[in-house]
């Protein structure tokens, strides 16, 4: 019975890691950059309006799987204390666009806060000695310009 449930319980985290695979390719996952006080106060509040920056833009920034390295290279590079947070698509609805930016690449951006429920996931980014993030594993390495 013991080594059965050792068995099941293996099997369910692998099966839990292809799922996030198969989500994160096919866009199902998207990221946010936030700073980790900034997250705190959506926590305690229910919902995360943005980033100053997002505000100003009218809508919340988000990457997916494979931009969301360059993004950070590209727009907070240097900064400690950030938060990637991982959230599911399906729970955002028509509130989420896909829009072209850098290069033409469509980039997913929400208009109107984000519920915190939302969020599956968050990870923190620390700094390396030369002010890039360090991802978790898994993540592709960066394309930048």
């Amino acid at each position: 019975p013991l080594r059965r449930q050792r068995q099941m319980c293996i099997r369910d985290r692998y099966l839990k890691v292809i799922m996030r695979y198969l989500a994160i390719m096919n866009d199902k996952i998207i990221y946010h950059m936030c700073k980790a006080d900034e997250w705190a106060q959506a926590q305690a509040g229910g919902s995360y309006p943005g980033s100053s920056q997002d505000q100003a833009d009218g809508f919340i920034h988000f990457s997916t799987y494979e931009q969301v390295w360059t993004s950070a290279a590209k727009h907070r590079c240097g900064q400690d204390g950030i938060l990637l947070l991982a959230v599911d698509t399906t729970a955002l609805g028509d509130a989420l666009k896909w829009e072209a930016s850098r290069g033409g690449a469509l980039f997913p951006h929400l208009y109107g806060p984000l519920n915190t429920d939302d969020v599956i996931d968050t990870e923190p980014l620390p700094l390396d000695d030369n002010g890039i993030h360090i991802f978790p594993s898994g993540f592709p390495p960066p394309e930048l310009d």
